[in-house]
């Protein structure tokens, strides 16, 4: 039996790409046996709007989607501290209080996911009056779990290297926990057994695994799905302003109708599904 979730971040309205995402969970569910949860990925500060949660709601309801529900994010702060206080007191984490300017000035490296931490920070004292964020010292956590790998229904076994995306943030500036601990912790909380998300976070997969072996925390399999992307070849996004589903749901668009052309691959016209 099959374990996955769909968990969406309440800082802006679902678009199709949401949509194909959810789908694509739930009916792995149906064809395998299992459940498929809904957790609220709400600890964005103050971009998390609590009332987009019940839009959600009502969003997968209206694809003809049924599921459990998690508890929130932020219900799950204390979970966030603890770990980070733990991964501190092995010295696997520096506090770092680098702007984006002050990275961009010192003019790093790009590696796979984009530009590379340049590292000033590790080893020195900072300025404790500064905001710091949390970064794991990636090196080190490497030495300490030696080789590991995961595995990707689509993409088969992979050898965990995060070393590309360099010393990445694990507690943010304005937030209890980046998106690397938070999701971590809570797919091990919630027993998923099936990471189901977009292939934009195929390689965030390296530092989960590293975190999962670091953390002896159960080990899922993944299923990284291609993403729909739109006439430039970009991805659905809620900055570039995708129509949401509740837009289309308000104009009285059949919401099953529209889930059953996505798993058709019937698209509106200028959003195709990216070649892998």
């Amino acid at each position: 039996m099959i374990v996955t979730r769909f968990a969406p971040s309440p800082n802006g309205s679902l678009h199709l790409g949401h949509a194909y995402s959810a789908i694509t969970a739930y009916d792995l569910v149906q064809e395998r046996g299992g459940r498929f949860l809904l957790r609220i990925e709400d600890i964005d500060g103050e971009r998390s709007r609590a009332e987009l949660a019940d839009e959600f709601r009502a969003d997968l309801e209206w694809l003809g989607l049924e599921w459990e529900e998690l508890p929130a994010q932020s219900t799950r702060l204390d979970r966030y501290e603890e770990v980070a206080r733990s991964l501190m007191s092995c010295g696997l984490l520096y506090p770092c209080t680098c702007t984006r300017a002050d990275i961009v000035a010192a003019k790093p490296r790009v590696g796979a996911d984009g530009t590379i931490y340049p590292g000033a920070c590790k080893g020195c004292a900072v300025d404790p009056s500064k905001p710091a964020a949390l970064r794991l010292d990636v090196d080190r956590a490497i030495a300490e779990v030696g080789e590991i790998f995961w595995e990707d229904e689509l993409a088969g076994m992979i050898k965990a290297d995060p070393r590309e995306f360099g010393d990445v943030v694990l507690v943010r500036k304005d937030a209890p926990a980046s998106y690397h601990l938070a999701a971590t912790l809570d797919d091990a909380a919630d027993g998923i057994t099936l990471v189901t998300r977009g292939q934009d976070l195929f390689t965030s997969t390296h530092v989960h695994r590293v975190l999962q072996a670091l953390l002896d925390l159960p080990v899922p399999e993944w299923h990284h799905h291609p993403l729909l992307v739109d006439a430039s070849g970009q991805k659905l996004a809620k900055r570039r302003g995708s129509p949401s589903l509740a837009d289309r749901r308000k104009a009285g668009e059949d919401g099953r109708e529209l889930a059953d052309a996505l798993r058709a691959e019937k698209l509106p016209t200028g959003i195709t599904i990216e070649s892998t």
